[in-house]
């Protein structure tokens, strides 16, 4: 997947010297190699800053075990792992945004042969789900994030409405109320363009009762409803102009720009989004996302960024002390702190809850353990998402019928090819 938590990429990347396994030293010394993606956006708040510390205070009750850490930016780092590998210096650690592509590659170590009883019992049950390909864990969450649905206040005040719609037949006379009494705001973003379509389908179809795929993880983008969820964003949003006109041509930077600036009354957002409204002085409310029936249970898209753990140099004790220290809730927080992201342990997740410090995050905290993901056990997701990304956005232009079905049969097709390989 190339949906990524942290929209920010760092100009800097601190290059190893040597990329393969340094070694063991006289004492018996070894070391891991962990090579990992950069949420800063500066050089003054790269992630490497964070891995350094945590490399320093782990070695100093490990003196047999040194660990060298390697930042890459978000653009190079899935390629630059595959250099690594195909030279044969392979990293015992990355920590990017997908591992489907290492598994059915047979590179993974499984995540209950490096955690601890205690650090697996400690991660949120939505995301072990999530890392599992055949019912066996290999992606081990490090961040995640949620969306939620957020409004302009001062907007809704301005139209009459005193509450956030529940259901989509609210979602719609909200909708109009807006579009009659605030002109020039654009009612709703329906970001389905090339950026990020795959999110906003996802969280649409789930409110319909659909899905991208079903429980088990097979794809079912042609359902029934699936397609009535997209007749009824094209009857009841896109034909009477209460979002975009092409919504097929506007990403999410769009969507959450133009909220950020009072131009959007309604959207699906992540965390992202609220410093950008504060950003702005926008004083907005956040709700969950509307459903087709108000009644049904709450669903939401949960995305993660993902550690995996690589068998090449035989570590697996070195990895598992390692990564027991870095699932701390002490490391956790601070790099979860850092950089306004969402937890992927309990305590952690207790912890921000809890605190009081935290309270424009609450609404995603409290999804995240209900959270819905994608496919990302299918090795073939990336290359469906891309398609998704690129073709989703025509379902609301006519009849979305021929535009799911091909959709699926490419998905269908896509995951045959990798299934072979």
């Amino acid at each position: 997947m190339k949906s990524r938590l942290s929209a920010a990429l760092a100009s800097s990347v601190l290059l190893l010297s040597g990329c393969g396994v340094l070694g063991i030293g006289g004492d018996d010394q070894v070391t891991l190699k962990l090579v990992a993606a950069d949420y800063g956006d500066n050089p003054g708040n790269s992630s490497q800053h964070y891995w350094d510390d945590l490399a320093q205070k782990f070695q100093a009750t490990h003196p047999k075990i040194k660990v060298s850490v390697q930042v890459i930016n978000w653009t190079d780092i899935d390629g630059a792992v595959a250099t690594m590998i195909k030279a044969g210096h392979s990293p015992d650690l990355v920590q990017t945004g997908g591992y489907a592509d290492q598994v059915a590659a047979g590179r993974l170590y499984p995540a209950r042969d490096v955690l601890s009883m205690d650090t697996e019992a400690n991660l949120l049950d939505a995301f072990n789900r999530a890392g599992q390909v055949l019912g066996t864990q290999y992606g081990i969450p490090f961040v995640s994030s949620s969306r939620t649905f957020f409004y302009n206040k001062a907007i809704f005040a301005k139209a009459g409405i005193s509450k956030p719609p529940a259901s989509w037949a609210d979602l719609k006379a909200d909708a109009a109320l807006i579009k009659a009494k605030v002109p020039g705001v654009i009612p709703y973003a329906l970001p389905l363009g090339p950026e990020e379509a795959q999110a906003e389908s996802m969280m649409w179809t789930m409110s319909g009762g659909g899905g991208l795929t079903d429980d088990a993880g097979v794809y079912t983008l042609d359902s029934q409803q699936n397609e009535d969820t997209f007749n009824w964003l094209k009857a009841n949003l896109v034909d009477p102009r209460l979002t975009y006109p092409d919504p097929g041509t506007v990403g999410r930077a769009t969507a959450f720009d133009d909220f950020a600036k009072g131009k959007v009354a309604m959207l699906n957002g992540h965390p992202a989004l609220v410093q950008k409204a504060q950003n702005g002085h926008i004083d907005y409310g956040t709700a969950p996302i509307p459903r087709k029936d108000p009644q049904a249970k709450d669903r939401t898209l949960g995305v993660a960024d993902w550690m995996m753990a690589l068998r090449a140099n035989n570590h697996r004790s070195q990895i598992r002390d390692f990564l027991n220290f870095v699932y701390s809730k002490e490391n956790t927080l601070a790099f979860d702190e850092e950089y306004n992201l969402l937890p992927v342990t309990q305590d952690t997740l207790d912890e921000m809850t809890n605190s009081g410090k935290h309270p424009d995050l609450k609404p995603f905290l409290d999804a995240l353990p209900n959270a819905n993901f994608y496919p990302l056990g299918d090795p073939a997701w990336d290359t469906v998402s891309g398609r998704v990304k690129t073709d989703i956005g025509k379902a609301v232009k006519g009849d979305p019928g021929p535009v799911l079905s091909a959709l699926q049969q490419f998905a269908e097709e896509e995951s045959k090819r990798q299934r072979v390989q």
